[in-house]
């Protein structure tokens, strides 16, 4: 680490135990207090602390504050940021004592997720900050070369968005930074739906590499932060499968898995999307690769295109199904699961015998064994052998943090069809 910058962390360090003094003085600060019968799980290491586990607190919370997090009994569990109209109300951001939540806490902990990526070899286009996987709650920072954007998720880390920003321009220096909050979660928190630049402004569509093809991400108003980064290692699975077959790539979005597969030989893509914005992305990402005689893309709703193709008898050597997430609660898993089901289904009778059926889930509450049971009934129901192949997670770059499970979400599985 440069020296200036260490010297940068130390002085900050230094100023802030100095304000933090001051301010326990003359503000204390919020303590919660856990019920005796719900501690142990946020003890244990969960950073949520739910409305109905906290049993009283001490000081009030307008929302945003930090706040203290003890036992019922007083012991010190942890410090996080507050928010009493959450159901989470108080997510921990450390659990040491002396450390204080100030400029440099950020500047260290986004300081400390890079370090991490260049360890593990993703600097170029990566997730730099994966929430709770990184002990930043509901803070999403990806990296697209020297471009960035950020969702702050929850009040206690919008509060925090300037600093969050001054850490990515002194590590950094980026060519520019855009803030994607325009989701609903936000309203959870008692927060609008916002996007827009956080730098001064530049052309909100860039360029990317992956895998040594080159893809538009439009980082204003693509889905998500523009690009789904957590499938780049699993993309690269199509070497092993793709060249000379025909393949089907159902919810394409903006082609990223049929380009690849193109790119390692495939002699004929067809990727199906309904968003005709992602459609007409995908096709100068075809462009740009110099493989639109290979791959096209058509506008239409897949569900729909599933279900006549296979009555039809169409046949492909390999479909490939990347749907959204079919629910955000947990009171419609069931549902979701018969849909994974339903075009999983669809997806194997599509497929000549032998052929490679490529599915993916991108759903926290479908565990990887509820998806892996769901497929196996899926190919009964078709009357189809499934032979593994492959099944993945989402990259290292968005780590999954033991008995977190919200951080373990994708599910990627390739399998030959018999």
């Amino acid at each position: 680490m440069p020296s200036a910058i260490q010297g940068q962390i130390v002085l900050n360090f230094n100023l802030f135990i100095f304000l933090d003094l001051w301010l326990d003085y003359f503000c204390p600060m919020i303590s919660v207090f856990l019920k005796k019968t719900v501690g142990s799980r946020v003890a244990l290491g969960h950073p949520w602390v739910f409305g109905n586990e906290i049993g009283r607190m001490e000081g009030e919370a307008q929302g945003g504050e930090i706040a203290e997090v003890k036992s019922h009994d007083g012991k010190f569990i942890g410090r996080g940021y507050i928010n009493p109209k959450s159901q989470i109300t108080v997510r921990i951001l450390t659990r040491d004592k002396n450390e204080p939540i100030n400029e440099g806490f950020f500047f260290s902990r986004i300081l400390q997720a890079w370090e991490y990526r260049k360890k593990i070899g993703y600097t170029r286009n990566c997730r730099l900050v994966f929430g709770e996987a990184d002990f930043l709650p509901a803070l999403i920072i990806d990296k697209f070369d020297r471009y960035f954007v950020i969702q702050t998720l929850a009040l206690g880390m919008e509060v925090w968005k300037p600093a969050i920003v001054r850490a990515l321009e002194e590590i950094f220096q980026p060519s520019g930074i855009y803030e994607r909050n325009d989701v609903p979660v936000r309203e959870l928190e008692g927060m609008t739906q916002i996007k827009g630049f956080l730098s001064a402004p530049f052309d909100p569509l860039v360029l990317i590499e992956e895998n040594g093809l080159r893809f538009e991400v439009d980082l204003a108003n693509g889905q998500k932060t523009g690009y789904f980064l957590d499938q780049q290692d699993n993309r690269r699975w199509l070497a092993h499968i793709a060249g000379g077959a025909d393949v089907l790539g159902a919810f394409c979005y903006t082609g990223t898995f049929e380009l690849h597969a193109a790119h390692y030989g495939a002699r004929s893509v067809l990727g199906l999307d309904i968003s005709e914005n992602a459609v007409a992305q995908a096709n100068r990402n075809a462009r740009l690769n110099g493989l639109e005689s290979v791959c096209r893309f058509e506008a239409v709703n897949a569900f729909d295109v599933l279900k006549q193709w296979s009555r039809d008898g169409r046949q492909y050597d390999v479909v490939m199904l990347d749907p959204p997430a079919f629910t955000k609660s947990r009171e419609q898993v069931p549902k979701a699961l018969a849909g994974y089901k339903e075009i999983n289904i669809r997806g194997m009778k599509l497929l000549k015998k032998g052929g490679f059926l490529v599915t993916s889930s991108c759903t926290n509450l479908v565990s990887p064994e509820l998806f892996l049971q769901t497929i196996d009934q899926a190919a009964r129901d078709a009357k189809k052998r499934l032979r593994q192949v492959t099944f993945q997670s989402q990259s290292p770059d968005h780590p999954i943090l033991r008995g977190l499970e919200n951080t373990h979400y994708l599910k990627f599985f390739i399998a030959e069809v018999c």
